[in-house]
Parts: structure tokens; C-alpha cells; sequence
């Protein structure tokens, strides 16, 4: 440009100017494109910047709006579960309150029924008393009259018009009276848990009952007939003798092969047996002969008794007892009741009663002891007057027994009231080995009259169709009449049946009383 002024003729500093201010201008111009082009790129820029912070904040508002709808979503659903929670714990609350609503309901109804029970018993109960009190009024005008008719019209006098009075005035309390035995067996059995160990006790008393041997004799075998003879000796001197020494009869029949011993007393019976066949079998039967044979004989039963005595206390580990005692103990291997031996018995009843005290906490030594000198008395009861419980007693005094065996001795059929708790447990351990199945027989005779004494008895009430003794003899069948015994009168038939039977008769164990009454309709459909 400077080259271009130049040929026009200009001066050279005005053609410098004019370029400067050329390049000047040129410059500006440049650099206000420059500047409308950063401002364009900066707008442009900006705009984007702009446009980004727009999308930006829509983002971020969008995000926030997520945020707060899921926050809000969770909120909702936190609080639906806690609405939920407080509304089951609402709901179980008022399912508890409605459940004890309804079992205040049911008390305040049972509690209302029971007042209403209560009342009506108190009715009841006033309605019996203005009943019995109507009842003894017309009772004691009635008497008053009947008793004036009769001493006018009969010739009684007034004890026999008496007698005829209360025995109608009985006839017609006796549904009363059956009422009365029923509510007071009720009563029996709801305190029966109570007073069951009362009750047992009493009754394994009850069944503890003294018999009697049966077996009194003996026999001793023969080797011929001839033999007869000479043990009855010339004018009966030999049998004299024998009888004298042993102190049994001796019984020689015409039954061939045999004598028979005889004698209540079984020690005895057992020593002149054993002298019989020694005699029998020496061949030399004269009394000096005879009187030396048993006083051998004597020594050696004793003998016997002593180590069977000491056997039995071994046996039961008794200890400390004297030879007197074992002796007595051993002669009740001898002593049978019913068919059941008494030492064996004795043995038994010893650890029934120790396994008992064991079981109850008490000492079972003390108990065993006691049971094997329970029945010590039947060893001399043949000799001492007495039952065998107080002669058992009171020979064991003697020999410094506690008071405890003492008292168990003496008591254990009821005889003595019992002081301490070993005296009920020897009685049960008896009852219970002299029951048990096998253990005793009777004979059959005897059991037959038995048996027929049970129906006897129970055919004799009124209102008793047949009765029929069943189980041995343990139960009888009573059956009555329906029309003259009603349900509350068969509860008294049968217990006078069982009251007459304890009175009447004795028998071991318990019988039991079964009363049947039946109504039967019959009709024909024609």
C-alpha cells in the first residue's frame, strides 16, 4: 500500500502516517472481527453453557424429582407398614379385649348360673325344712291320733302301741333313710382321697382274722396189724404210757397199716410221731423203754426248733433274738393255718412289711423284725390262755422287745390301738400273705356251709328274689324285686346285707355285695 502512495506522489512520512493509520484501522478492523468473533464464539459458548446448565438443572430437577418421588414411595411404604403394624397391634389388642370380654361374660354367666344354683339349693332346702316341718306336725298329729284310736279300740297298753307306732313310723321313713345313705355316700367319695389312707388301713385290719388248724393228727405206718397189740401192751399199759410221756391220744382202730396220732398241741404231735416209729422200728415197746424214747426224741424236736428258728432269723437278717425265741419261732414250722405254714407266713410277712417301710421312708429292720414275731403267740397258744396277739406280747416283754415290735404283736388283728405306724403295716403285710391266691384252704365241708350261709343270709331281707354266692364265696349276687325295692332302697338292702354278714359270720379277706334290679316291659304288638 505504502508503494501504491508512493507513486502518487506523496511524501514519504505522510505516506508512513497514512500506512500507519491504515494498518491502524486495518488492525481494528481486525481485531473487531476478531473481538465479533470471540464474542460470537463466547456467545455461542455461553449459549451452550447455558443450554447445558438448562439441561443440567432439568437433569438435576428431574433426578430431584425421582429422588423425592422414590423417597416419597418409601416414605408411603414405611409408613403403610407402620400403619399396618399398629393396625394388627390394634387388632390383637381388641382380639385380646374381645376374648376377655367374652370371659368376663362367661364368668359373669357361670357366676349368675351358681347364684341361681345357689338360690335354687336355698329354696330347696327351705322347701325341705317347711316339708319336714309340715311332716313332724302331721307326723305328731297322726301319732296322737293313731295312738289314742288304739288305746281305745285294742287293749294294748301304751309300751305295745308304742313299739306298733315306730315300726310304721320306721316303714315309712325308710325312703328317707335310703336318701340320706346316698347323699352321705357322695359325700364319702369326694373327701375319699383324703381319707383313703384311713380307710385302707381300717379295712387290711379288718380282713386280718384268726383261724383255726385244721389238721390235729397225725399217722404212723405199720409193718403188720400184730403190731396194734403190743404198742396198746397188757391191760393197756404201753399206750398208757405213751400217752402220759408225749401228752397226745393215740387212736388205734381197725383202719389196717396205721395208727393215728392225735393232739392239738403240734410239737407235740410231731415228737410222738417220731417216737412211735422209732419204738415201731426198735421192737422193744415197754414204758421205761418208752419213756427214754421220747425224752430222745424231745431233745432232738427241740433241737430242730432251735435250728429252724435260726434259720428264719437268718434268713430275714434278724439279729439279737434268744434261743427261747428262735426255739418258739422254729415250732411254727409245725403250726399251719388254713394249710398255709406259719413260720413260712411269718418269713413272708416279714419283707412285705420292710419293702412297705422302705417304700413309706420308715425303717425297714424294724419292720422286718416285727413281722417275724408277729405270730410268735401261736406257738404257745395251746398252753396260755389268750389270743395268740397278746400272748405273743407278752412273752416277747421277757426278753426286753421294743415298744414298738410290742405293740405291732399285740395289734396287728386290731386288738390293741396301734402307737406307732409299723403296727398297720405288719397288719397289711399279714392280710396280704394270708390272702394271696393259693396261700390257705378250708375244707369242704366248711366252705360248702359258708357258702350257704351267704345266701342265707341275703335271701333273708325283703324284697330278695335269689341270691348266689359266686367267686368262692369272695361275692354273692343279690337280686330283688323291682316293684318292692326302689333305687334308693337298693343302696340300704345292700349295705344291711353286708353289716349282717361282718356280724354273722367269719371269713378271711372281704366279700363283696352286688344288689341287681331290674325293670323289664314287656308287650305284644298284635
Amino acid at each position: 500500500m505504502t508503494v501504491a502512495l508512493a507513486e502518487i506522489g506523496l511524501p514519504a512520512v505522510a505516506l508512513t502516517i497514512i500506512a500507519f493509520l491504515l494498518g491502524m484501522g486495518l488492525t481494528a478492523v481486525v481485531h473487531q472481527m476478531i473481538a465479533r468473533a470471540k464474542a460470537k464464539t463466547f456467545q455461542e459458548d455461553l449459549d451452550r453453557q447455558v443450554e447445558g446448565a438448562k439441561r443440567e438443572a432439568e437433569n438435576i430437577i428431574k433426578s430431584a424429582q425421582i429422588d423425592a418421588a422414590a423417597e416419597t414411595i418409601k416414605k408411603r411404604e414405611q409408613f403403610a407398614g407402620e400403619a399396618n403394624k399398629i393396625r394388627a397391634e390394634l387388632h390383637e389388642t381388641e382380639m385380646r379385649l374381645t376374648k376377655r370380654e367374652d370371659g368376663l361374660d362367661r364368668q359373669a354367666e357361670l357366676l349368675q348360673q351358681r347364684e341361681n344354683a345357689l338360690k335354687q339349693q336355698h329354696q330347696e332346702a327351705e322347701r325341705r325344712l317347711h316339708n319336714i316341718g309340715q311332716r313332724e306336725k302331721q307326723l305328731s298329729v297322726l301319732m296322737a291320733q293313731q295312738k289314742n284310736q288304739l288305746l281305745k279300740i285294742t287293749a294294748m297298753d301304751i309300751n305295745e302301741a308304742r313299739e306298733l307306732l315306730l315300726k310304721r313310723l320306721e316303714d315309712e321313713c325308710e325312703h328317707e333313710m335310703s336318701s340320706l345313705i346316698q347323699r352321705k355316700l357322695e359325700e364319702s367319695n369326694e373327701v375319699a382321697n383324703e381319707k383313703s389312707r384311713e380307710v385302707i388301713s381300717a379295712a387290711i385290719q379288718r380282713y386280718a382274722a384268726e383261724h383255726t388248724c385244721e389238721v390235729t393228727v397225725s399217722t404212723v405206718e405199720i409193718p403188720s396189724d400184730d403190731m396194734k397189740g403190743r404198742i396198746i401192751g397188757r391191760e393197756g399199759r404201753n399206750i398208757r404210757a405213751f400217752e402220759k410221756a408225749t401228752g397226745v391220744d393215740v387212736i388205734v382202730d381197725d383202719t389196717p397199716g396205721m395208727i393215728v396220732v392225735s393232739g392239738f398241741n403240734p410239737v407235740r404231735r410231731e415228737v410222738a410221731r417220731l417216737s412211735m416209729e422209732r419204738l415201731i422200728q426198735d421192737g422193744r415197746i415197754h414204758p421205761s423203754r418208752i419213756e427214754e424214747l421220747v425224752a430222745q426224741t424231745k431233745k432232738e424236736v427241740n433241737l430242730k426248733l432251735l435250728q429252724l428258728g435260726k434259720d428264719a432269723a437268718v434268713e430275714t437278717n434278724i439279729r439279737g433274738l434268744s434261743n427261747k425265741v428262735l426255739s418258739l419261732i422254729g415250732a411254727l414250722s409245725y403250726r399251719t393255718s388254713y394249710g398255709q405254714n406259719v413260720l413260712r407266713h411269718s418269713v413272708e410277712v416279714a419283707f412285705l412289711a420292710q419293702v412297705m417301710a422302705d417304700e413309706l421312708g420308715l425303717d425297714g429292720l424294724i419292720a422286718r423284725r416285727a413281722g417275724l414275731l408277729h405270730d410268735i403267740g401261736k406257738a404257745i397258744d395251746h398252753d396260755v390262755e389268750g389270743n395268740h396277739p397278746t400272748i405273743g406280747a407278752n412273752y416277747l416283754k421277757r426278753f426286753n422287745e421294743s415298744a414298738v415290735v410290742l405293740n405291732a404283736v399285740a395289734g396287728h388283728h386290731g386288738d390293741v390301738q396301734p402307737d406307732n405306724p409299723y403296727t398297720p403295716l405288719v397288719a397289711a403285710a399279714d392280710a396280704i400273705s394270708a390272702s394271696r391266691p393259693g396261700a390257705r384252704r378250708e375244707t369242704l365241708e366248711r366252705y360248702i356251709k359258708r357258702l350257704e350261709k351267704l345266701e342265707e343270709i341275703a335271701g333273708g331281707f325283703k324284697g330278695v328274689q335269689n341270691a348266689y354266692a359266686i367267686q368262692a364265696g369272695r361275692e354273692i349276687r343279690v337280686i330283688v324285686s323291682a316293684d318292692e325295692v326302689d333305687d334308693e332302697s337298693a343302696v340300704k338292702v345292700a349295705r344291711d346285707i353286708a353289716n349282717k354278714v361282718e356280724n354273722e359270720m367269719t371269713y378271711p379277706g372281704e366279700i363283696q355285695i352286688t344288689l341287681l334290679r331290674e325293670v323289664r316291659c314287656i308287650e305284644y304288638a298284635k
